[in-house]
């Protein structure tokens, strides 16, 4: 066989097309948060202000975490011709997210240690100081979900049924933001009734909601991004789907099916076929062709044991 006649049978393992612009969305948002930290913690050194450098280091931390989905999204663009990755950079961002809910749980721990301790032994709160603090906190990460948040809903309403995917890289970095708009928020609620009403205990508390809550997302995050990694079968109508194609209307039948997910929206498959009347692998292959979201299908044909006409 010449050479250039395998130019026919190859094909490119670029399953998944990378977002630009939810790179650039994000990348955005580490600036502006990386800004924001460096503002804060700056004026916590210059007027002695422990609640404007708590602040200031708390948002250090997203900031870490979100620059682990710029770079997965950068990973996954530079490499995604790169044929060392099996089946194409897919799941880069995958990989990204699953970092990130790590570092939200991380996150969620200390917010509860530090809020039970507060418990036991209760600080003096500089409350104008610390109100003025989440409200600059509260505003940058409003003005952060709005970046991000356009493309995490439309992802999320967009898709139905076995086509429902998610660009996880983005909505790792959406949920470190929406979770500092969360503490800010409880943060400004739980300052004001201290002040006005007292309740000093109330910012512990509001800390263990805030934690807790944090920490259900992360669960969440690192549940689905796992299931990936670890190529779990996520999706059984696609699982339904071939098996239809390949059996429907013909003695043709699966002995043996692995899908997994190469992307968000993307799969690749292993189908073993037991039939009397064996074909050629194409042929099976045209009748997949219904499941557009077979980006990679390998079909082995058995023929079926028994006497032969």
């Amino acid at each position: 066989m010449h050479t250039h006649n395998l130019e026919r049978w190859q094909h490119t393992h670029r399953f998944t097309v990378v977002d630009s612009s939810n790179e650039r969305r994000t990348a955005l948002v580490v600036g502006l948060t990386a800004v924001t930290m460096v503002v804060e913690v700056v004026a916590g050194l210059l007027y002695g202000s422990m609640a404007l450098l708590a602040d200031g280091w708390h948002m250090g931390t997203h900031v870490a975490a979100l620059a682990i989905s710029v770079v997965a999204y950068r990973q996954a663009r530079l490499h995604a011709d790169d044929r060392h990755f099996t089946f194409g950079t897919g799941k880069v961002g995958v990989l990204g997210g699953f970092a990130s809910a790590v570092a939200l749980a991380v996150v969620a721990l200390f917010m509860g240690a530090t809020s039970v301790e507060r418990f036991f032994r209760p600080i003096t709160i500089q409350f104008n100081h610390a109100i003025l603090v989440a409200g600059i906190g509260l505003a940058v990460n409003l003005a952060s979900a709005f970046v991000l948040g356009g493309s995490h809903a439309h992802e999320a309403t967009e898709h139905t049924g076995a086509s429902h995917h998610h660009d996880h890289n983005l909505r790792a970095a959406y949920l470190h933001v929406v979770a500092d708009a969360l503490t800010s928020l409880l943060a400004i609620v739980a300052l004001l009734a201290g002040k006005t009403l007292g309740y000093v205990w109330m910012d512990p508390a509001m800390g263990l909601v805030g934690g807790a809550l944090i920490a259900w997302w992360s669960y969440g995050l690192v549940r689905d991004t796992s299931y990936i990694l670890l190529d779990r079968v996520s999706d059984p109508d696609m699982l339904a789907a071939v098996r239809a194609a390949i059996e429907t209307g013909s003695d043709d039948r699966v002995s043996d099916l692995h899908v997994w997910r190469v992307g968000p929206d993307k799969f690749a498959a292993i189908v073993s076929i037991v039939t009397d009347r064996p074909l050629p692998p194409e042929h099976y292959k045209r009748r997949l062709a219904c499941c557009e979201e077979l980006a990679h299908v390998t079909v082995e044909v058995h023929r079926c044991p028994g006497p032969q006409p």
